[in-house]
C-alpha cells in the first residue's frame, strides 16, 4: 500500500479539498455491466466552437415536450461519468454530457480554458442543436461554468439549475477568505507537475467513497490524464481566483437544487449558497464521496427528478 499527500479539486467557489488518501489496490464491486441496448442508445457528437476548438459530447433519447438535461463534468473528468443519468433520463427527454474544452475527447486548447469561455461553449452548442431552454447540472468545476452561464446569458434559457458538491467562486477574495485552503492549492502545484501519473490516480480514487470496480476507476484516470498539467493548473487558477462568481445567484429565478456530499469540507459554504438563492432545495447525501452522482445515483437521481418535475410543472 502506498500513501500520498494531494489536493482533491472540489472547484466551486472558495477551495481545493485536501486529503490524505490512501490507496488500495483493489475494489469490492465487480465491473458494471451494460446492456447492448443500454450502449447503443449513448450517441457520440462533436461540434467546434467559434474559435476552433472540438468539444465532443454524448447523448441519448430525444427532444420532446420536456426540457432537455446537460451535464457537465469536474476538473479533468469527462461526460462518461454521468452514464447512469444519461440513461435513466433519457426515457422521456434529451439528455446530453460535455467533455469540456482541454477535458476528454474535446480538443486540447492553448487558450480559453476559463469558466466563462466554456460558458460560451455551452451556449453554442445550445444553439447549434437548436435548443432554445435547458436543465444544466454542473458538478465540482462544472459548478464555475454554470454559474458564468448565468453571469453571461441570465436564466431565460434555463428550465431549472443544479449545484452539485461545490460552492461558487468568491474570485480573489478567495485568497482572502479561505486563507489556508489557498496556500495549501497553490503549494501542491508543483507536485503535480512534478509526478501527473500519481497525482490523477490519487484525485480519481478519492472523489469515490464507495466500492467501484478497478476497471471503472482506471478508465476515470485514463480519462483525467488527457488534460495536460499545464492546461489543468490554467483551469484550476481561473476556476477558483478568475471571477467572483456569487452575483449570479441573485439572478436564478428557476428551481434549482443544491446537492453536496456529507463528507464535502465545504459543506457549511454550499448551505450558505443554497440559502442566498430564492427556494432553492438544499440536500446532503451521506456516505457519499464528491463524485456523489456516483457513489449514490439513485440517491441523486430521486432528487433530479423532483427538480425535473419542478421545472416541466413551469414550462406545462
Amino acid at each position: 500500500m502506498k500513501s500520498t499527500r494531494f489536493i482533491t479539486p472540489l472547484f466551486g467557489g472558495s477551495i481545493l479539498f485536501l486529503a490524505l488518501f490512501t490507496y488500495r489496490p483493489a475494489f469490492c464491486r465487480p465491473p458494471e455491466t451494460t446492456s447492448a441496448t443500454q450502449q447503443l442508445s449513448i450517441r457520440d457528437g462533436f461540434f467546434t466552437t467559434d474559435d476552433g476548438i472540438r468539444i465532443h459530447y454524448l447523448c441519448a433519447g430525444r427532444m420532446t415536450a420536456k426540457a432537455p438535461i446537460v451535464f457537465i463534468p469536474g476538473w479533468r473528468l469527462t461526460a462518461s461519468l454521468w452514464q447512469e443519468q444519461l440513461q435513466v433520463f433519457s426515457v422521456d427527454r434529451l439528455v446530453i454530457a460535455i467533455d469540456s474544452r482541454s477535458q476528454g475527447d474535446s480538443s486540447v486548447a492553448l487558450f480559453g480554458n476559463t469558466p466563462e469561455r466554456r460558458a460560451r461553449d455551452l451556449h453554442e452548442l445550445m444553439a447549434r442543436r437548436q435548443i432554445s431552454r435547458f436543465v444544466v447540472v454542473g458538478w465540482s468545476q462544472g459548478v464555475q461554468d454554470v454559474a458564468a452561464y448565468v453571469q453571461e446569458y441570465g436564466t431565460a434559457s434555463l428550465a431549472a439549475i443544479a449545484f452539485v458538491d461545490s460552492p461558487v467562486s468568491h474570485g480573489a477574495q478567495e485568497i482572502v477568505d479561505h486563507k489556508e485552503s489557498s496556500q495549501a492549492a497553490l503549494s501542491r502545484l508543483e507536485g503535480y507537475e512534478l509526478d501527473p501519473a500519481e497525482y490523477a490516480a490519487g484525485m480519481v480514487r478519492s472523489i469515490f467513497r464507495k466500492p467501484h470496480s478497478e476497471s471503472f476507476i482506471q478508465h476515470v484516470i485514463s480519462q483525467a490524464e488527457k488534460t495536460p498539467p499545464s492546461i489543468a493548473v490554467a483551469m484550476l487558477a481561473t476556476d477558483l481566483f478568475g471571477k467572483d462568481r456569487r452575483p449570479a445567484l441573485k439572478e436564478i429565478d428557476c428551481p434549482t437544487l443544491v446537492i453536496a456530499s456529507a463528507s464535502s469540507p465545504l459543506l457549511e459554504t454550499e448551505k450558505e449558497m443554497a440559502e442566498s438563492i430564492p427556494g432553492a432545495r438544499w440536500f446532503v447525501v451521506p456516505g457519499a464521496g464528491h463524485a456523489l452522482f456516483v457513489d449514490d445515483p439513485e440517491v441523486f437521481d430521486d432528487h433530479l427528478a423532483l427538480l425535473l418535475k419542478a421545472a416541466d410543472r413551469l414550462s406545462s
